[in-house]
């Protein structure tokens, strides 16, 4: 090719030859015509706009704060794509562009207000429910070690805002492993639609929704754990407290913002279809681990000098599996924890409770399985664009595990902006801080959670039963 001659005498013949778009090299070493397509192609990033729009239910666009650096635009994964449905935008709610947004220009649709008030209205009961990610995160908000398991100083800082009960999560992880392990059982032994893909994840389950809608038979058909936890306070729990549920108002402490989003679906009101008041919802708020640490600050709490205070003794307590629902992997290895249990009536083998093909931070890992009985394919993929490089190979495996951010809840789009650190090495801490609550857990099989057996024993009656399929599953 012809290079660009700088004298005098040949830069009008240069320039004639440039507007034709003639084969001559810049010093970038492209020809003209390539770097004119590539500066369309920039400027097009450039106008990219995220798809929040106004009634967006998880996420919020200020624009009068945006200076256009497009970080959320170039990490957005759904940006370009079309919706699939009249009436939907592309966003599946992950809220990973607040977590890149320097100005504060895109954040969560904040509702700690409600909960203030719910807190301020005598007439109302107000349950929180923290998530397995919540607690070693939020720390980081007041300065303390990125890792720090502050889970008892959250449930003493809540006792004292007002919240009449604190409930563990991790209780509702080891409900929906029970549940979903034997629904993946009964799936292969009929064969069909496999593979079984988790269903935990609201930003997972929406990109199916919108842009892959023939893996929905796939789906788990089990409720993520919050909002298994959502019917239950408002059925079980109210019924053991003796609490008219129709007073009850239940705040979901989340690491995502999809969540806000989940809780508004159609079928997330089962405790209010069962007590004949479907405008009743099973989580009325969700508040991010940001929005938590806003609440706390208004109530005047300090929280580095706050003392330890237990969960409640009913729904308070969960196994080490149910901790590890927080990391990406983690459902996976809780799950064959507990289809091992159920498939050979027996414990799993030592290296079940440290699945090292569960583990790690690879996009995708994928391991056979000795289940004793039998192998299972199995594959654990984290971040939605991970996911579209790997959809050609997924019939390949019986169970895969999906989470649409990197690193699973550690890394979801309501946790803690910290920038003082790399991000791999931020949810290497959180995510070691959730395995090291698993080891020291008692009991780290989810079927054994003794308040498992006493909600299957006193009211579901059992797994996939009439009552479980009403109130933990779609």
């Amino acid at each position: 090719m012809e290079t660009i001659n700088k004298s005098k005498s040949s830069r009008r013949e240069f320039l004639k030859k440039a507007a034709l778009g003639a084969g001559f090299v810049f010093c970038c070493g492209q020809t003209v015509s390539a770097c004119h397509r590539d500066e369309d192609d920039r400027q097009r990033r450039r106008n990219r706009v995220l798809p929040v729009q106004p009634d967006n239910p998880a996420i919020l666009f200020h624009r009068d704060k945006c200076r256009r650096c497009r970080r959320c635009a170039a990490y957005c994964n759904t940006i370009d794509k079309q919706p699939i449905a009249a009436g939907n935008d592309a966003c599946v709610y992950c809220g990973q562009c607040t977590l890149r947004c320097p100005y504060n220009a895109v954040t969560e649709r904040f509702h700690y207000s409600e909960v203030a008030r719910a807190l301020a209205d005598p007439n109302k009961i107000v349950v929180a429910s923290i998530a397995p990610a919540i607690r070693v995160a939020l720390g980081e908000m007041y300065g303390m070690s990125a890792g720090a398991n502050v889970e008892g100083q959250i449930v003493g800082a809540l006792k004292k805002i007002g919240v009449n009960h604190v409930l563990d999560v991790t209780f509702s992880a080891d409900l929906t492993v029970v549940e979903e392990a034997s629904e993946l059982l009964l799936r292969l032994d009929a064969g069909n639609p496999l593979p079984m893909f988790t269903s935990c994840c609201p930003a997972w389950v929406r990109y199916v929704k919108l842009f892959q809608p023939r893996l929905l038979p796939n789906l788990s058909t089990a409720k993520s754990p919050i909002m298994m936890q959502g019917a239950l306070i408002k059925t079980y729990f109210a019924q053991k407290m003796g609490i008219d549920p129709a007073n009850i108002f239940h705040v979901a402490l989340m690491p995502s913002t999809a969540k806000k989003a989940e809780i508004l679906l159609p079928a997330m009101n089962a405790a209010g279809t069962l007590h004949g008041k479907p405008e009743m919802r099973d989580v009325d708020v969700v508040l991010t681990c940001r929005e938590l640490a806003q609440l706390l600050n208004a109530g005047n709490v300090d929280f580095r000098q706050m003392q330890n205070a237990p969960f409640d003794a009913f729904m308070g307590a969960g196994s080490g599996a149910g901790m590890i629902f927080g990391n990406t992997g983690g459902v996976m290895e809780a799950s064959l924890r507990t289809a091992y249990r159920i498939m050979n009536d027996k414990n799993p083998p030592a290296n079940f409770f440290t699945l090292t093909p569960a583990r790690g931070f690879d996009n995708v890992r994928q391991a056979n399985i000795d289940m004793g009985k039998r192998n299972l394919n199995v594959a654990i993929v984290h971040g939605i664009d991970t996911f579209e490089n790997f959809l050609q190979d997924a019939q390949n495996f019986d169970f895969i595990e999906v989470m649409g951010c990197v690193g699973g809840c550690i890394g979801g789009g309501g946790q803690p902006i910290n920038r003082r650190m790399n991000a791999a090495n931020l949810q290497q801490l959180r995510r070691n801080a959730l395995y090291q609550h698993d080891v020291d857990r008692g009991i780290r099989l989810s079927c054994d959670n003794p308040e498992i057996k006493m909600v299957y024993d006193e009211f579901l009656g059992e797994p996939l039963g009439e009552l479980s399929k009403k109130l933990l599953h779609i």
